[in-house]
């Protein structure tokens, strides 16, 4: 799926379809806020499965709202909703999706934009009720802490009726937190929790109050069937090419060790094909481009039949990204039918050795096959993407990237040039962050002139080769990714100056007591009490350290076979969900 951009305002965008209006007459309002553009919110289908589900509920008026474009007349730049263009003070409830750590300062300037207190200590009872769900609160809530009343661990789908149900309406503030602390799991009052920390800056403790929960369970649909998960609002102005996806299951069974969410939607889930077609009809009504979306979309069963089901509609389907060692002949030739044009492949790492430690469970024929197949059967354009700073790299797994290239586009020309036509290989180089929930969760993230320098490797590796597109990720966004990722509470300090000096984040963190390197470049002994480690998510700890050292070995681990498994404790732990 191909990215785009652009400036829009809210009175510059075209019409929108599927969008949702209600009443607000004795219904509970909330603001709905994606913490960036709009072209980029509105592609995002967590937060357009929360817009529909929360105006599913009779009791309640949601409307959304986006972070306002950078360099917008002032005149526009008041932060109002899509829907009625009311401002956010407006609302009972302000609710934020959040699904990137990046996002975390857009938070803060959305809260002054809007005239609320950025601390929710400094809240009372005539300011919204501040939240915020998505998968970067599951990983780690911790910098966000002091600026939230609640976050939500866990799906929305699993946590939201509840939480609606119980909302007090001009109930006391303190009085609701805690009752819906104490009795929804999943609901994490920062307020109601305080960490200590040891002579040498590690965390010691987190204690929490009489009735909050001591560890906070996320909570997840066992069963995806009953719940639909597509584009409600279709917009043009998206930051795909496809203004309709469908997600078709959630977590992967692969394990691959750098992976947060291969771990933390475990156990993977898939809805039926049934459901999925019922969702490309719909999507057919207003285009005939539509994007299948999930962690692992070639190892949904049936997905051949719904490729097929898709040529027969005449709709063009895009894919977030495929695995190279399920494409065989008759899944590419179906994706070809489809009118797919370019196929997303992830190899990560360049050398077997790599791969292996990483639990990618790719071969270098796997790839050099898929690419084969793929051409061969007329999908002209070929997307790759790769990681540098992966944990006990060298510059031998360096050079393999440009090498593994080499060797693919080679099958790429062979097999272009029968059919008269050369596509384009792009290839996106991102930098390693360790993510929590993941057996990696205790490395450190490379140094930044070593990312550097292995990115300009890989650059001037690649820069003799003709039909290549080489992207790379910024190593200073990466570094302040892997901080607000690994971080604890006093992170939410660097927070508030970045948010002082408009996103600066070199003075910002000038300015802070710690050093960052703390967090982000340090090992951390297994031992060691994590930020998070007071969120229970279904993964048990002893299970990552497993594979931890599996990885230190280079030894691969089989996936995840879903049913009637308890080797990581996750299977197990949605029976009581």
């Amino acid at each position: 799926m191909k990215f785009r951009t652009g400036k829009h305002t809210r009175e510059s965008r075209p019409a929108e379809t599927g969008v949702i209006r209600k009443p607000w007459q004795d219904r509970i309002a909330v603001a709905l806020i994606f913490p960036n553009t709009y072209p980029v919110g509105i592609t995002n289908l967590g937060f357009q499965s929360v817009y529909r589900l929360l105006n599913e509920m009779d009791s309640v008026v949601c409307e959304r709202a986006f972070l306002p474009e950078k360099n917008l007349p002032a005149s526009v730049r008041p932060l109002r909703t899509e829907e009625s263009g009311r401002i956010l003070t407006d609302f009972e409830i302000v609710a934020f999706s959040v699904s990137f750590e990046n996002d975390y300062l857009h938070i803060l300037t959305i809260l002054d934009l809007a005239g609320i207190p950025l601390r929710s200590k400094h809240r009372n009872r005539f300011h919204p009720l501040v939240i915020a769900g998505g998968v970067a609160c599951w990983l780690n809530p911790e910098p966000l802490a002091p600026f939230l009343d609640i976050a939500f661990i866990g799906e929305a789908e699993a946590l939201l009726p509840a939480f609606i149900q119980s909302y007090m309406k001009g109930a006391e503030r303190s009085i609701f937190l805690e009752t819906i602390a104490a009795e929804i799991p999943g609901v994490y009052v920062p307020a109601f929790y305080q960490t200590t920390y040891n002579p040498d800056g590690s965390l010691a403790a987190t204690w929490h109050s009489a009735d909050a929960p001591a560890s906070v369970r996320r909570v997840i649909v066992p069963d995806l069937t009953r719940s639909v998960t597509c584009t409600t609002v279709v917009s043009s102005h998206t930051a795909f090419d496809s203004p309709f996806l469908i997600e078709i299951g959630r977590g992967c069974s692969r394990g691959c060790r750098f992976c947060s969410a291969g771990f933390i939607y475990r156990p993977p889930r898939f809805r039926d094909i049934t459901t999925l077609a019922d969702c490309l009809a719909k999507g057919k009504k207003v285009t005939d481009r539509i994007g299948l979306v999930g962690a692992a979309v070639s190892d949904l069963p049936g997905l051949e039949s719904l490729c097929h089901q898709a040529a027969r509609m005449g709709v063009s389907l895009a894919f977030s990204s495929l695995r190279a060692d399920t494409l065989n002949g008759t899944l590419i030739g179906a994706l070809a039918d489809s009118g797919v044009q370019t196929a997303t492949i992830a190899p990560d790492a360049g050398s077997e050795r790599m791969r292996r430690v990483i639990n990618k469970g790719l071969t270098e024929k796997d790839i050099l096959n898929s690419t084969e197949t793929l051409v061969a059967a007329g999908i002209a354009n070929l997307k790759l993407y790769f990681m540098v700073g992966l944990p006990w790299e060298t510059d031998t797994d360096v050079n393999a990237i440009v090498t593994l290239i080499a060797s693919i586009k080679k099958v790429f020309l062979r097999e272009s040039r029968p059919r008269g036509r050369m596509g384009t290989i792009t290839v996106s180089l991102n930098c390693f962050v360790p993510k929590p929930f993941t057996p990696f969760q205790w490395v450190a993230m490379e140094d930044l002139s070593l990312l550097k320098k292995k990115i300009m490797t890989v650059r001037k590796g690649l820069g003799g080769i003709p039909n290549i597109v080489f992207r790379s990720e910024s190593p200073r966004q990466a570094y302040v990714q892997a901080l607000l990722a690994r971080g604890d509470r006093r992170v939410s300090l660097a927070l508030v100056n970045a948010h002082r000096h408009h996103g600066n984040w070199s003075r910002a963190l000038a300015e802070t007591d710690f050093d960052p390197n703390y967090f982000v470049s340090r090992w951390r002994d297994v031992n060691e009490r994590l930020p998070w480690d007071f969120i229970d998510a279904g993964v048990s700890k002893d299970f990552l350290i497993k594979e931890y050292k599996k990885a230190l070995q280079e030894f691969p681990s089989s996936p995840c076979p879903i049913e009637h498994c308890t080797r990581c404790g996750a299977c197990p732990s949605i029976k009581n969900t």
